[in-house]
């Protein structure tokens, strides 16, 4: 299906003027900064956090690009992947009006911000695989939907999506395809930006808070078509994004190679949790994850994820979740800690006899 840009976005986009900040007119480092109301002074800790930072974060895209195999003007990086989605919304969705279609289970950000923002939400839930359905997504499409979200690997159930299925998507809507990449990290599936050039109506997110163990400085990253990109930077705040956090993530982006022994060690420990797991009777079933999280079917799920609090061990509780039902969803820890989860359930099973 032909995918025209400017006919999905809300008319009056295409006609706002960005304001326009100090360090869009003069993006030099070295000078005489007598334009932003800046204190001249520094800081009170003395460190150098007194002048705006780069609203655009050209460094870290310059070292990405190549990382992730796109261009420069295809990225787009936001204050976690929670202002792209919340910046595509305002952007392509008129409130009242228009509506995004969601594959359930899925991340619950997608919903919360179509609410705030007053987009109208169609469901074409998973199969009992949690895998797409796109006939029934195809069926909910109208003329007022603007855009589909598809997380793989999914959240909560941590399964990779079939990827012809994805496909099937992106070419039989004219509207926008996300494909929420979270996770990918951790996935032997390749990431989609590398069709970016194929489809004019995709945009990739992925994120620094999951394998690269940034979650603290609330960074994502959106790929798309130069235009679309172009779109998000016209309307995201001028400084989105902080000069410390810039200063970080370009450190991590220097020691990337490294990236896999961080992945290397959240598999080992699913390994350990997976194969500990079944010893309890009230573990029903593990349900297979390219993600650093498990899903996992119990007994007496409430029950468990009560008690465990009570250990002071959080896990999330997806057991009224949409096909998760009777679910834990178990972020994978340290082995320290998933010892200390092990140990725990050892405890509450033995309450059980």
């Amino acid at each position: 299906m032909a995918f025209e840009l400017q006919k999905l976005l809300r008319p009056h986009i295409l006609n706002i003027k960005p304001y326009s900040s100090a360090r869009d007119e003069y993006s030099g480092k070295i000078g005489v900064f007598l334009d932003a109301n800046e204190n001249p002074y520094g800081s009170l800790t003395g460190d150098d956090f007194n002048r705006y930072p780069d609203p655009y974060q050209a460094d870290i895209k310059q070292k990405l690009a190549p990382i992730k195999g796109v261009k420069v003007e295809q990225i787009f990086l936001g204050n976690g992947s929670d202002e792209a989605i919340d910046l595509l919304m305002r952007a392509f969705c008129n409130p009242g009006k228009d509506n995004i279609i969601l594959l359930p289970p899925t991340y619950g950000m997608y919903e919360v911000s179509a609410a705030i923002n007053d987009i109208a939400i169609k469901k074409a839930p998973l199969t009992e695989d949690f895998q797409l359905q796109p006939e029934l997504v195809f069926s909910l499409v109208d003329k007022d939907s603007k855009v589909i979200f598809i997380c793989s690997p999914n959240n909560p159930s941590g399964n990779k999506m079939d990827r012809n299925a994805i496909r099937k998507i992106i070419e039989g809507f004219d509207g926008l395809v996300v494909v929420d990449e979270a996770y990918i990290d951790f996935s032997d599936e390749p990431s989609f930006t590398e069709e970016l050039e194929r489809y004019p109506n995709l945009l990739v997110m992925q994120t620094f808070s999951k394998a690269w163990g940034l979650a603290n400085l609330r960074i994502g990253m959106a790929f798309a078509s130069k235009d679309i990109i172009r779109i998000l930077n016209l309307i995201k705040p001028p400084y989105n994004i902080s000069g410390l956090t810039q200063q970080k993530v370009l450190e991590s982006l220097e020691m990337s190679g490294d990236i896999k022994n961080l992945v290397h060690k959240v598999f080992e420990e699913k390994l350990y949790l997976e194969n500990e797991l079944p010893q309890f009777p009230f573990v029903k079933k593990i349900f297979s994850s390219q993600a650093n999280f498990l899903l996992v079917k119990m007994d007496r799920a409430r029950e468990i994820y009560e008690y465990l609090i009570k250990q002071m061990i959080i896990l999330r509780d997806r057991s009224k979740v949409q096909l998760c039902e009777d679910c834990l969803r178990i972020s994978l820890g340290t082995r320290e800690e998933n010892m200390a989860l092990i140990q725990a359930l050892k405890t509450y099973s033995s309450t059980l006899k």
